[in-house]
């Protein structure tokens, strides 16, 4: 355990500037109680909190953590990356079951960015990240574009408000609105290819990953041309994403071989996470959509990022604002020797 203690009345009361003066990096620090607790049962759960400004909020949320249930044991404040703030980290025995909506529901009305983890991933091992792409690797949506470059948006939009009102499922949905596409020619898909644009943060999350051992891949409901160009760029090791189909000049309106719906992409990743020999809980997973939800499941750790209101709610964590690399924050919590 710890050698170092805190007084939570001190942790309470201070900024996070001022806990810079009483919390070395990445040096757990038990609270002043911490003795009655330590040897409770249950395992722990991580609780961090993280901002590039998060002033007070340190001493509020150890506040609001402390009512919530379970044992307040410890808190650490650590380094992700050179480039990113210190964040905080809170040890607690024996969590209440309602903790994560509860830090769910802070970092919301609060716009800090919070999350309870169990036995999350550790970037000093080896592991696996699945990656959605349309708004989660890329900051667009490629067949909204290729739709937009084909004068044909709205009908595409029309599809996708079915789609998501629950009137058709994502396969069905995904051919009715790869149909409006025919006859959109290739060199206009060849130029948005060229120039997809990055989700800030995933360069830097793809570097730091594949120095620490980690694999990286793609598992999208997009398009295979699409998620070639990521992988170039990204320098990630498989994708796995949709047929468009074409003829050479123009696309003809239809995809072709296994569509990658949420149950693929779940698949997908528990094969690869098989053929690695990785155990689960060194792996993964993030996305923005309902259909991101069933990878997350099946990855160690999943991840919604810049979700939809839905989707955050039903995954295990998120990532709600700004840059991807923060989900370094995730990976390495310093462990309680």
């Amino acid at each position: 355990m710890p050698q170092h203690s805190i007084a939570f009345s001190t942790l309470a009361q201070q900024d996070d500037l001022s806990l810079s003066n009483h919390l070395n990096l990445n040096t757990w620090y038990d609270f002043d109680h911490a003795s009655l607790v330590a040897d409770a049962p249950g395992s722990l759960t991580y609780v961090v909190i993280f901002s590039f400004q998060l002033g007070m909020h340190v001493a509020n949320f150890a506040q609001q953590l402390e009512q919530w249930g379970g044992e307040l044991v410890g808190v650490v404040r650590y380094e992700a990356h050179a480039d990113l703030p210190p964040a905080f980290a809170f040890a607690i025995s024996n969590a209440d079951a309602q903790l994560n909506d509860q830090v769910k529901a802070y970092s919301a009305e609060n716009g800090v960015q919070c999350a309870a983890l169990v036995n999350p991933p550790k970037l000093s091992q080896a592991g696996l990240l699945v990656m959605d792409m349309d708004s989660t690797a890329i900051t667009i949506e490629c067949i909204d574009e290729i739709a937009r470059l084909g004068g044909v948006y709205d009908e595409v939009a029309a599809v996708t408000a079915q789609a998501m009102a629950g009137q058709l499922d994502f396969s069905e949905s995904l051919r009715q609105r790869v149909a409006k596409l025919v006859g959109i020619k290739l060199d206009l898909v060849d130029d948005l290819k060229s120039q997809l644009p990055l989700m800030p943060g995933v360069e830097q999350l793809c570097a730091v990953l594949r120095e620490n051992n980690w694999h990286l891949a793609i598992a999208s409901g997009g398009f295979i041309p699409f998620a070639k160009q990521v992988q170039s760029v990204l320098n990630l090791d498989k994708i796995h994403a949709n047929q468009l189909d074409d003829n050479g000049a123009a696309l003809v309106g239809t995809v072709s071989g296994q569509i990658v719906d949420a149950q693929e992409k779940a698949r997908f990743l528990a094969q690869y996470r098989e053929q690695l020999q990785l155990p689960k809980s060194q792996t993964m997973a993030i996305g923005d959509g309902a259909n991101d939800l069933l990878m997350m499941q099946e990855a160690g750790l999943g991840v919604a990022v810049h979700g939809k209101e839905k989707v955050v709610a039903q995954a295990p964590a998120a990532i709600t604002a700004g840059s991807l690399a923060q989900l370094l924050y995730f990976l390495t919590i310093p462990l309680r020797d």
